[in-house]
């Protein structure tokens, strides 16, 4: 029994520190394959265009960052789906949170066609479905955990930060669908949206981690 309950333990830890982990990796892999592509613009270019198919960080980015981080953001949310399985609404924005770590996966499952013009290949669509699917996942997710973090005393001042980190999300995804054309921001808010909904992930598994 208390076997049982040392191994419980030691698996929501490591889901909880996936948490703390994916967020970095996912920062660093953005940055790093970017210095190994002359020209690329973090400004006007999307992240996906890092993994696009014949790049040469194709399959870094697409299994070192996509595949990886969509991993861990799975460990993270069955961690919490045990932590709040009393709460019905924490399940659920667990479930949210698992399902963009599963669209992550499929988005490095397919890579993006070259400069992820919308092409009408298979993978390409398949890649854009994962995207946006993972990214409105995670930005519900984060809304919902704000309802639920008004319970825990523990959790509590990280309500008000948890709506507002997925309002922002979903606003800089919308300023990014407005901007589709060549030359425009849509990279930089691209980089915004994910970049909050990253540092919420983040903050969340390091109070947990705390507690």
């Amino acid at each position: 029994m208390g076997d049982a309950r040392q191994d419980g333990s030691f698996a929501l830890r490591t889901g909880i520190l996936c948490g703390v982990l994916a967020p970095l990796l996912w920062a660093a892999a953005i940055a790093y394959c970017g210095t190994l592509r002359p020209g690329f613009s973090h400004f006007t270019q999307y992240i996906s265009e890092l993994g696009e198919r014949g790049s040469s960080t194709e399959l870094l980015m697409r299994y070192g960052a996509f595949a990886a981080t969509g991993l861990m953001h799975l460990a993270f949310a069955a961690a919490l789906a045990v932590i709040f399985r009393s709460s019905r609404l924490g399940v659920l924005a667990a479930i949210l949170l698992g399902l963009n770590g599963l669209a992550r996966i499929g988005a490095g499952y397919f890579p993006c066609d070259v400069a992820c013009e919308q092409t009408g290949s298979l993978g390409q669509r398949m890649h854009s479905l994962s995207a946006t699917v993972g990214f409105l996942a995670l930005a519900v997710s984060t809304v919902l955990w704000s309802v639920v973090f008004r319970r825990p005393p523990n959790l509590r001042n990280l309500s008000a930060y948890s709506v507002a980190s997925g309002v922002l999300g979903l606003a800089f995804l919308v300023l990014m669908a407005a901007s589709p054309e060549p030359g425009a921001a849509r990279g930089l808010f691209e980089r915004l949206s994910s970049g909050v909904l990253s540092l919420w992930i983040l903050v969340f598994a390091l109070r947990l981690r705390r507690s």
